[in-house]
C-alpha cells in the first residue's frame, strides 16, 4: 500500500502504532508470566505435563495434563505464592537451540511437546528452548528482559477445561487463566473492571429481568426470548426499520434454508461450510443448508427480473433468522449464539452512486450510535498481505476498493485505524468499533463495497447506452445482530435501559389495598397514552415493592397513598433513588412522552 498522504490517517496510524508497541510489550510480559506459571505448577506437581502457554487479549493461559490429579480454583493462591517465590531467581530468559533428538529427550514422557517438536522438525524450523532459573520450556520466544523485576504484578483468574489444540477428539486438559500488567495499579484497575463486568454480565441481568432463557431440549446456543426480551428485540428492529424506510430501504423476507449451490456460487460454501448447518430432505437428494447470511439470497431477489439503470439504487433489508454451527465451547449467552438475525441491508447500485449511498449509510449509523451515546471509531478491515489466496476477486479491484474506503472515511472525517486480515473474503470492510461503559470495544456496524458477488451471480442492469453492466453491491448493517446488540446494551447500561427501550416504563405502587382503585385510574390514564405500565398490588410493604422495582430496573415508580388520592396527584420515585411528590399526572405523562419520542437517555 502507498504511504498515507492525508493528515487524519497519519494521525490515526501513529496512535495505532503506539497501541501496537504497548500490546507487543504486554504480550511479552504475559507470555513470560505463563512460563512462570508452568514452572510453579511443575514444582508443585512434578508429574504434570505442560503443553502450551500463549498470551491472549487480556492475559495468558497455560494448559496442563494433570493425569488423575484434580486441581481447583482453591489451588490458585498456592500456585501464585510459588510463582512469587520462583521469580526471585529468574534473572533472564536464556535462549537455547536444540536438535530434534535433544528436544525429544527433554520431553521423553510428554506426548504433547513431542507433537509440537515433530511439527517443527517436519517444517525444518529451528527448535528453541528458553530457560529461567531451573525451568526450561520449548518456546519460539518473546519474553521480557528482566523477569525478576518485571514479573511482579500478576493474578491467576480461573480454571477451565480445554481440549488439546481445540479438537474435541483430543484429550481434555486443565487450563489455568491469568493476567499480568506492568504495575500493581494497572492490575488493580483491571481486576476492578472484571468485578464490574461480572455484575454487568448480560446472562445475570437477563435472568434478573426475565428477558431470555436457554433450554437443553431446544439446544445450546438457541436463545428463547421471554415477553420482555422479545419486546426489546422488536423495539430495536423497529427503530432501525423506521430509519431505513424513511430513506427508501424496502424490507424483504427470505427463506432460512437454501440449496448448497447458492452458497457454492457465492463462495461462502468453500469458506464457511464447516460452520453451516446441513439439512437433509426425505424426498430429495439435493443438499440444503440453513443460511448463515442473507447476501446470497438477496442476489436472487435482484436477479428475479431484468433491471434498468433507472431503477438503481435498489435498497433491500432483511430481518430473517440466520444460523451458524458454532462450537459448543465458544457459545456465550447472547454474545455467541447459533441462531440470530441481522439488520442486514444490500444496496445494488451503479459505480457513480456508491459514494452517496455510503455517505447516507454512515450518517444513519452515526445517528444510531448517538442514540445510545456510544463512543466509537472505525476499523478499515483489509486483506492479509501474507495470505492473499483466501480472497476472491482481482487484486486490482481490491486495491481500488481499499483506497476508495480510505477516501470515504477521510471525506466523512471518520477516525479509523487499519485492520489487516479482517476483510471479508469478497471485500474490505469499514467496521464500526464501539466502546462500552467498561472501555471494551465491540464491532457493530459494517459497510462493504462488493464487486465480487455480482460478478459470481452474473447480476446485471441495462445502462443508458443499452449495454449490460454488473451492479455494485453494498453490504451494510447498523446494529448488526440484535442478539449481540442486546448483550452489549444490557452490559453497557447495567440493565438500566433507556426509557424508550424499557419493557416496563412505570410501575405503580399502591401503599395499601385501599389505594388500588385510584392506582387503577392512574394505570388506565398512562396506558391510554401508550406508556408501558404495571401495578404491583401484592400484599407487600412499600419498601419491598420499591426494592423489587429497583431490581427490575424500572425507570419510574409511581407511589400512591392517601395523600396522593386526596390531592389527586402522584409521587414519583426515580430509578436512581430520587423522589418527587405532588406531581400532576398530565404533566408527568407529557414529560414521559417527550423523553420517549426523543429516545432520550435521561429520566
Amino acid at each position: 500500500m502507498e504511504p498515507r498522504k492525508h493528515r487524519l490517517c497519519i494521525k490515526q496510524k501513529t496512535v495505532f502504532l503506539f497501541y501496537k508497541m504497548d500490546k507487543e510489550y504486554l504480550d511479552k510480559l504475559r507470555h513470560s508470566t505463563a512460563h512462570l506459571l508452568a514452572a510453579a505448577v511443575i514444582n508443585l506437581w512434578p508429574n504434570a505435563k505442560p503443553t502450551i502457554g500463549p498470551a491472549i487479549e487480556n492475559g495468558f493461559y497455560y494448559d496442563f495434563d494433570f493425569g488423575d490429579i484434580k486441581i481447583s480454583e482453591a489451588d490458585l493462591s498456592r500456585i501464585e505464592e510459588k510463582m512469587h517465590e520462583l521469580v526471585q531467581n529468574w534473572e533472564r530468559f536464556e535462549r537455547q537451540e536444540k536438535t530434534a533428538e535433544e528436544a525429544y529427550k527433554q520431553y521423553k514422557d510428554n506426548e504433547y511437546k513431542k507433537e509440537l517438536i515433530k511439527e517443527l522438525e517436519k517444517n525444518n524450523e529451528t527448535i528453541t528452548f528458553y530457560q529461567s532459573g531451573d525451568f526450561i520450556d520449548l518456546c519460539r520466544g518473546g519474553h521480557v528482559e528482566n523477569p525478576r523485576q518485571e514479573l511482579k504484578h500478576f493474578k491467576l483468574m480461573n480454571i477451565a477445561g480445554a481440549y488439546w489444540r481445540g479438537d474435541e477428539n483430543n484429550p481434555m486438559l486443565t487450563r489455568i487463566y491469568g493476567t499480568a500488567f506492568p504495575s500493581q495499579k494497572e492490575l488493580d484497575e483491571h481486576i476492578k473492571k472484571l468485578e464490574e463486568a461480572r455484575e454487568r454480565d448480560h446472562r445475570k441481568i437477563g435472568r434478573e429481568l426475565d428477558l431470555f432463557t436457554f433450554s437443553d431440549l431446544v439446544g445450546k446456543g438457541f436463545p428463547l426470548y421471554l415477553p420482555k426480551g422479545a419486546f426489546i428485540r422488536l423495539a430495536l428492529n423497529q427503530y432501525v426499520e423506521e430509519l431505513q424506510s424513511s430513506q427508501g430501504y424496502q424490507q424483504v423476507w427470505t427463506p432460512q434454508i437454501a440449496k448448497a449451490e447458492l452458497f457454492k456460487t457465492s463462495g461462502h460454501y468453500d469458506k464457511y461450510h464447516e460452520d453451516m448447518f446441513e439439512v437433509k430432505s426425505h424426498y430429495s437428494d439435493e443438499n440444503f443448508f440453513l443460511k448463515p447470511m442473507n447476501c446470497p439470497q438477496h442476489t436472487q431477489i435482484y436477479a428475479s427480473r431484468p433491471r434498468s439503470y433507472k431503477e438503481l439504487p435498489i435498497r433491500i433489508t432483511d430481518f430473517s433468522m440466520l444460523y451458524r454451527d458454532e462450537k459448543p465451547g465458544e457459545l456465550n449467552g447472547l454474545a455467541r449464539v447459533r441462531s440470530f438475525s441481522q439488520d442486514d441491508c444490500h444496496i445494488f447500485c451503479t459505480e457513480d452512486q456508491v459514494d452517496a449511498e455510503i455517505d447516507q449509510a454512515l450518517e444513519m449509523i452515526k445517528r444510531v450510535m448517538h442514540t445510545f451515546d456510544f463512543k466509537y471509531r472505525y476499523r478499515l478491515s483489509t486483506r492479509d498481505p501474507n495470505n492473499l489466496d483466501k480472497y476472491l476477486g482481482e487484486p486490482e479491484t481490491w486495491d481500488k476498493v481499499e483506497k476508495w474506503a480510505e477516501a470515504i472515511m477521510t471525506r466523512n472525517k471518520i477516525e479509523y485505524y487499519e485492520g489487516p486480515g479482517e476483510a471479508a473474503f469478497y471485500a474490505p470492510k469499514m467496521d464500526l468499533m464501539a466502546t462500552d461503559a467498561l472501555g471494551r470495544e465491540w464491532q457493530l456496524s459494517t459497510v462493504q463495497i462488493d464487486y465480487v458477488m455480482p460478478e459470481r451471480f452474473n447480476l446485471s442492469y441495462t445502462d443508458a447506452d443499452g449495454k449490460d453492466k454488473h451492479p455494485i453491491m453494498i453490504h451494510r448493517a447498523i446494529i448488526g445482530s440484535p442478539e449481540r446488540f442486546i448483550m452489549i446494551l444490557l452490559e453497557h447500561f447495567a440493565g438500566a435501559l433507556p426509557l424508550w427501550l424499557s419493557p416496563v416504563q412505570v410501575k405503580i405502587l399502591p401503599i395499601t389495598e385501599a389505594n388500588i382503585p385510584y392506582s387503577e385510574e392512574i394505570y388506565n390514564s398512562l396506558s391510554k397514552q401508550g406508556i408501558r405500565v404495571e401495578i404491583d398490588n401484592r400484599s407487600e410493604t412499600l419498601q419491598a415493592k420499591i426494592r423489587d422495582s429497583q431490581i427490575e430496573k424500572i425507570p419510574y415508580m409511581v407511589v400512591i397513598g392517601n395523600k396522593e388520592e386526596d390531592t389527586q396527584t402522584i409521587s414519583v420515585r426515580y430509578r436512581d433513588g430520587k423522589n418527587q411528590q405532588n406531581i400532576n399526572l398530565n404533566e408527568f405523562i407529557k414529560k414521559l412522552k417527550n423523553l420517549i419520542d426523543k429516545k432520550s437517555l435521561d429520566l
